[in-house]
């Protein structure tokens, strides 16, 4: 499946609106549902993580506007909340790391220190801003060794400018978003019709036609996965809708975020068997699957088999091509890690942040039985035009 360079211009209006300091509000898609190219569902997902934010800064319009282009199957989001209770597309619950926010003066008395997962965090949080103000920050790249010439440049998204992404995109394209610290968001965000974060998550998916069990004929028309840390998020939305969930697993030392529970409790075989009736797959931190010593992969774990023993997908997190996350098993090559992580240890979709990457990846390695019988068509009809110019 070749690239859709249809959303160039659109890449270039972005950066216009985003230099003339005026937030873009793209509407839910309008668009004619006329034929569009299906999901792939034949070989593991390209899940673009926060966009295509190797190259742009993450969970911006610009980010996942590349990674369409760029060949991915889904886009992934983190989804917070405003003080004003509207959803947005960020990753941390502060806006510091990723924002121009220390040049508006006109909120410097807004830090605040909060407990975050049982860590007092002082920061300038999502939740002590309305949206109106969110959309005066910019966004900026997270990693100093990547590419800096698009900071200040693009702001912050809601989920319904994410979702309409998705939706006006020229062949059909899956979203993966996040439940991002609902215990945060719900100590701090009150919705006057008194539901909680995770209702007004789903309430938003529906709106734009969100539904469906994995691969039923609902969600293959508009395919989304459901994911969180905090397994009573899932099983809460789980009564809501029957969109697929995966359970996001972090690092080995992290506890869940709502329920405390340790790595070892959450990957036993006893909670996988558990969590199945309420998710289709898991999300774990790539480290935890094969360990990491001096920067060599060690023996890997057996949460892959398991997890499939179960009938639960794997998806593991966070797949880049900088050396500095590269183990030295694979040569400065993530064309090697991809092949690892599928030949090998045969996950079903990895998040990475270079969709491209993955995608020629992917596209490079496939070949089917109607490649075979093309390849064989031409070879035929070569051998005719030979056999004619040589009896000429």
């Amino acid at each position: 499946m070749a690239a859709s360079h249809c959303f160039t211009p659109f890449l270039f209006l972005l950066l216009l609106v985003g230099c003339s300091g005026r937030p873009l509000y793209p509407l839910p898609s309008k668009v004619a549902n006329a034929y569009r190219q299906p999901l792939q569902t034949s070989r593991p997902y390209n899940i673009a993580h926060r966009g295509s934010n190797g190259e742009i800064p993450e969970e911006t319009a610009a980010a996942y506007m590349r990674a369409i282009e760029e060949g991915a199957d889904f886009i992934e989001t983190d989804i917070l909340s405003s003080k004003d209770g509207f959803l947005i597309c960020f990753h941390d619950v502060t806006l510091d790391n990723t924002t121009d926010i220390a040049q508006h003066e006109e909120f410097a008395d807004r830090k605040r220190t909060y407990d975050v997962q049982g860590v007092s965090t002082t920061g300038f949080f999502t939740v002590d801003f309305t949206l109106k103000e969110l959309k005066t920050l910019r966004v900026k790249q997270r990693c100093a060794f990547r590419d800096q010439q698009y900071n200040g440049k693009f702001p912050i998204i809601t989920f319904e400018e994410f979702i309409s992404i998705a939706l006006d995109a020229p062949r059909v394209v899956g979203i993966y978003p996040e439940i991002k610290s609902p215990v945060l968001i719900n100590q701090h965000v009150k919705w006057s019709d008194g539901k909680r974060f995770e209702d007004k998550f789903v309430e938003t998916l529906k709106k734009y036609g969100y539904k469906g069990s994995y691969m039923s004929k609902d969600w293959l028309k508009k395919p989304a996965f459901i994911q969180s840390f905090a397994p009573t998020s899932l099983v809460y939305v789980s009564n809501l809708t029957d969109l697929p969930k995966i359970f996001l697993i972090d690092d080995i030392s992290s506890p869940t975020p709502d329920t405390n529970q340790s790595y070892w409790e959450i990957t036993s075989d006893s909670y996988l068997s558990y969590i199945k009736d309420y998710v289709v797959g898991i999300g774990p931190w790539k480290d935890t699957i094969v360990p990491v010593v001096n920067n060599y992969s060690q023996t890997p774990t057996d949460l892959v088999s398991r997890a499939h023993a179960h009938n639960l997908q794997v998806h593991p997190y966070t797949y880049r091509n900088e050396n500095s996350f590269l183990p030295f098993d694979f040569h400065e090559d993530p064309y090697q890690e991809y092949e690892y992580w599928f030949k090998e240890m045969g996950v079903d979709g990895l998040f990475t942040d270079f969709t491209g990457s993955l995608h020629k990846y992917q596209e490079w390695t496939s070949f089917n039985q109607s490649d075979n019988n093309n390849a064989s068509k031409l070879l035929h009809q070569i051998a005719l035009l030979v056999s004619s110019y040589t009896k000429a």
